[in-house]
C-alpha cells in the first residue's frame, strides 16, 4: 500500500511539474489564427501584417487561415468550438464580435461567454466609396442622387453582417433610403465588382479603400469618422459635409473560451510585441489603422470592452429594422 501510495504521488508530482512546464514553453508547434473573411480583405490585411511579427516574437509560425461565411461567425464559430489549448484563435472585428450579436436572429455564439479575450491591437475607420463613373463628387451630391435613384442602386458589403454592411445600414437609414445590399464573401471580392461598375458603393474600411482611391479606381466621398484620416487629408468626413454618420471597425485577438492564462499572457505580449514594433507600426498607419493605446492592451481591457460595443451597437441596429436569419 506505501509502495502504491509512493507511485501515485510521484505521478502527480511529475504531473504537475508538465502543466506549468508546457505552457513555459508554448508554443512547440504553428499557431493558426483563423481571419473570418476572404483573403483580400482589410482584416485580412492588418492580421497578416500582425501575424508575421507574432511568429518572429513566439519564435513559431503563426499560420492565417481565411474562413469567410455568415458575417465572419463562420470562422469565428470554428475558433470558439476548438480546443482552448492556445493553437487556434480568431482575428475578431466589429462585427464578428459585437454587432453581429443583435444583427443575427440566431447568432451563432454568444461573444461574451464563448471566447477568451487575448489583445485589442487596432481601430480602422471606414470610408465611402462609389464606382468611378457615379455622377457624384462629394457627400451631399451622393445623399441627393441615392435619394432620387435608390430604387436601382446597389451597395456591396464583406458579407451580411460585417462591419461594412453594418455601416451601410447606419447610412441608408441616416439618408432615409431603402438601396439594395450586395452580400459577398468578403471586401476583396466586392471591391472587384465596385472597380468594374456592377455595383454603385462600398462603405469601406480604409485599410482596403485609400488603395484604390488613390489609384483612382474609385471616387472617396467621405470618411465616416468625426475626424479626417492622416492618409487621406483631403477626404473630408460625412459631418463635414453637413450629415454626421460614423462607422469603423476594430481588429482583436480571441482564443476559446476556458484558454489557460498563461498561455492568454503569452499571446498577448506576442500581441503587444508586434504592434509596438516600429515596422508593423508603420505599415498599420498607412493602411489608415490606429494602434491600441498602451492602456487598451490588456485582455481585461479587451472583454470590457466587448461588453460596452455589443451595448452601443443594439440600439442603432434595431432602430434600423435589419436582422438577418
Amino acid at each position: 500500500m506505501k509502495m502504491k501510495k509512493m507511485l501515485f504521488a510521484t505521478a502527480a508530482a511529475a504531473l504537475a511539474l508538465l502543466g506549468p512546464a508546457s505552457a513555459q514553453d508554448f508554443p512547440t508547434r504553428p499557431v493558426t489564427m483563423v481571419i473570418p473573411f476572404a483573403a483580400g480583405g482589410p482584416q485580412d490585411t492588418i492580421g497578416r501584417i500582425i501575424s508575421q511579427r507574432m511568429s518572429e516574437l513566439l519564435g513559431q509560425q503563426v499560420v492565417v487561415e481565411n474562413v469567410g461565411g455568415a458575417g465572419g461567425m463562420t470562422g469565428s464559430k470554428r475558433v470558439a468550438d476548438a480546443k482552448p489549448d492556445g493553437y487556434t484563435m480568431v482575428l475578431g472585428s466589429v462585427g464578428t464580435h459585437a454587432q453581429n450579436q443583435t444583427l443575427y436572429k440566431h447568432p451563432l455564439y454568444n461573444v461574451l461567454t464563448d471566447f477568451t479575450p487575448v489583445a485589442y491591437l487596432a481601430i480602422t475607420p471606414i470610408a465611402i466609396i462609389t464606382k468611378p463613373d457615379l455622377p457624384v463628387n462629394n457627400f451631399k451630391e451622393f445623399i441627393a442622387y441615392a435619394k432620387a435613384n435608390q430604387a436601382k442602386m446597389q451597395y456591396g458589403s464583406a458579407g451580411a453582417g460585417s462591419a461594412t454592411h453594418l455601416a451601410c445600414v447606419v447610412l441608408d437609414s441616416t439618408m432615409g433610403t431603402k438601396i439594395t445590399h450586395v452580400p459577398y464573401k468578403g471586401t476583396g471580392p466586392a471591391m472587384q465588382d465596385l472597380v468594374g461598375g456592377r455595383i454603385d458603393y462600398l462603405c469601406d474600411i480604409i485599410a482596403t479603400a485609400k488603395p484604390q482611391i488613390d489609384g483612382g479606381k474609385v471616387k472617396g466621398i467621405a470618411i465616416m469618422t468625426k475626424e479626417r484620416s492622416p492618409v487621406l487629408p483631403n477626404l473630408a468626413t460625412t459631418g463635414e459635409q453637413g450629415t454626421d454618420v460614423q462607422a469603423y471597425t476594430w481588429s482583436a485577438l480571441f482564443l476559446p473560451k476556458g484558454a489557460p492564462a498563461d498561455i492568454v499572457k503569452k499571446l498577448n505580449e506576442a500581441a503587444v510585441g508586434a504592434i509596438s514594433t516600429p515596422s508593423v507600426q508603420e505599415r498599420l498607419v498607412q493602411l489608415g489603422a490606429t494602434v491600441a493605446a498602451p492602456n487598451e492592451r490588456s485582455p481585461q481591457w479587451l472583454g470590457d470592452f466587448v461588453k460596452s460595443e455589443v451595448k452601443k451597437w443594439e440600439e442603432p441596429i434595431k432602430a434600423s429594422g435589419v436582422q438577418v436569419e
